[in-house]
């Protein structure tokens, strides 16, 4: 069994497995690193889901996730889709370590949402949130389009993209924020986006459709409820929901959030471009 290390947004963690795992993480490598000690090591590894009780279940893009208990208290996520079971990530109730158990063969899907459910969980404490976003860079600043499934965030992203000079991908779907920095992960969306980046973020931008091209500054209540939405934590466990909410809040309340209604098309780009932009 072998030993990788990987450090995203400054938090170090380790994953031990075959090599089979590994190469199914090839969208880690920008971010291995030597080594150090890490914030949650977890262990790859076949066998069947134990025993549990049901929680709490959310449906993902691919798959079920199925949350629970086992006798001992400890969280279990079972991941299924289409009446089978992938695998399961079983926690320590500190979130220092996890086992990631594959049912059937090895799983980029339930290697993928394990890491981001530990990542989520053992760093919900140290000021960090992972993102239910598109993100791009723009003239040494971040910009997080944010809104439900279908909103249109990749499309938004690539609008700035080709109609805003210099506008580069920093990550299509997960990034991680962390003291008023977004940065880049393993985790994209259809748009593969793995960059070991970081930029300071220049604003947040609420998305949804319309007929016509209007933007609105949020604050207070209507800039933390726009926000909170988008990112992933275990919100039924009390001491992760107040360490997500410390972050939530502070964070809505240092950067700048906006409301986006718009059209797929150049002149939506160009208006929230220009008005973030001469913010003062």
């Amino acid at each position: 069994m072998t030993t990788r290390y990987y450090k995203v947004a400054g938090h170090t963690f380790s994953v031990s497995g075959e090599g089979e795992v590994f190469e199914k993480m090839r969208n880690y490598e920008p971010f291995e690193c030597e080594g150090g000690e890490p914030l949650f090591a977890l262990t790859a590894e076949g066998g069947e889901v134990p025993e549990y009780t049901e929680v709490h279940r959310q449906k993902e893009d691919d798959a079920d996730i199925i949350c629970g208990h086992t006798a001992s208290g400890n969280d279990l996520f079972e991941f299924a889709g289409k009446s089978k079971t992938w695998g399961c990530l079983l926690c320590s109730k500190d979130y220092r370590e996890g086992q990631i158990i594959m049912t059937r063969r090895i799983s980029k899907m339930v290697i993928d949402n394990s890491l981001m459910i530990m990542f989520a969980l053992a760093t919900a404490g140290k000021n960090t949130l992972l993102f239910h976003a598109a993100v791009v860079s723009s003239e040494g600043k971040g910009y997080l389009f944010l809104g439900p499934s279908g909103t249109g965030k990749s499309t938004h992203a690539q609008l700035w993209i080709k109609h805003i000079g210099g506008t580069e991908l920093v990550n299509d779907d997960n990034p991680v924020v962390r003291d008023g920095i977004v940065y880049g992960s393993p985790w994209s969306g259809k748009t593969p986006c793995y960059r070991n980046v970081s930029v300071p973020i220049g604003g947040i931008v609420m998305l949804s459709q319309a007929s016509h091209n209007k933007i609105l500054r949020l604050r207070g209540i209507h800039a933390y409820l726009a926000m909170v939405e988008s990112v992933g934590g275990k919100l039924w466990d009390s001491r992760i929901a107040e360490c997500l909410y410390q972050t939530e809040n502070r964070l809505a309340s240092t950067i700048p959030l906006w409301h986006l209604e718009c059209l797929p098309d150049k002149e939506a780009a160009r208006l929230c471009h220009e008005t973030i932009k001469n913010n003062k």
